[in-house]
């Protein structure tokens, strides 16, 4: 049941013309006003004389007409209430009352009858008004139900986004963040759950980090670390890359997974020249102190096992298998800022790829030789 209604408007009334007395005052003030009229004559009788003036008499015909003018503004009153309250009884006693009361005046004269319908019209107003402060409480029982309800379910409402939320910010951890938001949000986490797929994986690290490191004060290195990681952490979120791992100087970053792409090598070169490039105006500052920073870059494709690792207070999202091996140990393998590629990524991306020929590798935990492609740059 609408507010607007009890408070005295009409849903299907025009804007110009809603207001309504409130809480049944309508039927109530013409219910007194045609009681009044009918007892006139008696009331001035009674009051005139208080003030010094001389009685007089109404026209008995204005009097009725009065009277029962007064009294289908009653009914008019009690009609626009029963829209609020839904009682059919207050509308119906008071057209009765008013029935009585003009079948009083115009057809024949009974005091009895007449007073029969008054206290009639009366307990109309009366009936109406109870009505009306009933339909209100209920509503205010309605409305105290449902907070009663909302508090019940407050707690476990809010343990519930606060999971959300933790469960988001474990995500962004490795996946981009609207991708982290997606997941979340469409409840499509079952993606996460382990399962075998066809990646291309992507290991970076700083050359010859852990010696460098040894010889530069605690706050250079952290300065570093925070540096690489900002640049190429942007990066990966805008290819859309998941975060396998991310320690120290070196990070993992994987294709095609927890959301397919069409061309997983291909991204996972693009991002390791994007890499390059940034790396190579991060490190100008270093440069100019006689530091030389460099990375190496690896990429394989392959399939590999992918899922969740970890214990309840920490679970990442990882890839196991030879290809993500494979691309550590190619990464191991690069020079200064050389991104190396095994034969199945370069042919996966050849056709949009410059990449050179870089030998056949033995590569360490690798047990067969490994043909490797040196990344150049990217066809026009």
């Amino acid at each position: 049941m609408s507010t607007d209604r009890v408070a005295g408007y009409s849903d299907d009334a025009p804007a110009t013309s809603r207001w309504q007395p409130p809480f049944g005052l309508l039927a109530m003030v013409g219910a007194t006003l045609s009681v009044a009229f009918c007892y006139g004559q008696v009331l001035i009788a009674l009051i005139m004389p208080l003030f010094g003036l001389p009685p007089f008499e109404l026209d008995i015909h204005l009097q009725a007409i009065f009277m029962w003018a007064f009294g289908l503004l009653t009914v008019y009153g009690l009609a626009r209430d029963r829209r609020a309250h839904g009682s059919n009884v207050p509308l119906a006693t008071g057209a009765l009352a008013v029935l009585i009361i003009a079948g009083t005046l115009y057809t024949f004269y009974d005091v009895r009858v007449l007073i029969l319908g008054y206290v009639l019209l009366v307990i109309a107003a009366l009936l109406n008004q109870i009505s009306m402060l009933g339909s209100l409480k209920g509503q205010v029982e309605a409305r105290a139900a449902e907070l009663s309800r909302l508090n019940d379910t407050l707690e476990q409402r809010v343990e519930t986004q606060v999971g959300e939320i933790q469960r988001l910010a474990r995500l962004k951890r490795f996946l981009a963040p609207e991708v982290a938001e997606m997941i979340t949000s469409e409840g499509r986490e079952g993606l996460l759950d382990s399962h075998r797929r066809y990646i291309a994986c992507l290991f970076c690290d700083i050359r010859d980090f852990t010696p460098l490191s040894e010889t530069l004060e605690p706050e250079d290195v952290m300065e570093v670390l925070q540096v690489y990681h900002e640049r190429l952490g942007s990066l990966i979120a805008a290819s859309r890359g998941t975060i396998g791992f991310r320690a120290g100087d070196g990070v993992m970053v994987f294709f095609n997974d927890p959301l397919p792409c069409d061309q997983p090598s291909l991204d996972a070169a693009r991002l390791a020249i994007a890499m390059r490039e940034a790396f190579a105006e991060a490190r100008r500052r270093w440069e100019r102190l006689g530091r030389k920073l460099t990375i190496g870059i690896g990429i394989a494709s392959g399939y590999a096992t992918l899922g969740l690792v970890g214990d309840a207070a920490r679970r990442d999202y990882t890839a196991i298998g030879s290809v993500v091996n494979l691309a550590s140990r190619l990464c191991d393998h690069a020079k200064d800022d050389e991104i190396l590629m095994d034969r199945r990524a370069f042919l996966d991306a050849e056709d949009h790829i410059v990449a050179t020929p870089a030998g056949t590798l033995d590569l360490k935990g690798i047990g067969q030789h490994i043909e490797a492609f040196a990344l150049r740059a990217l066809k026009p």
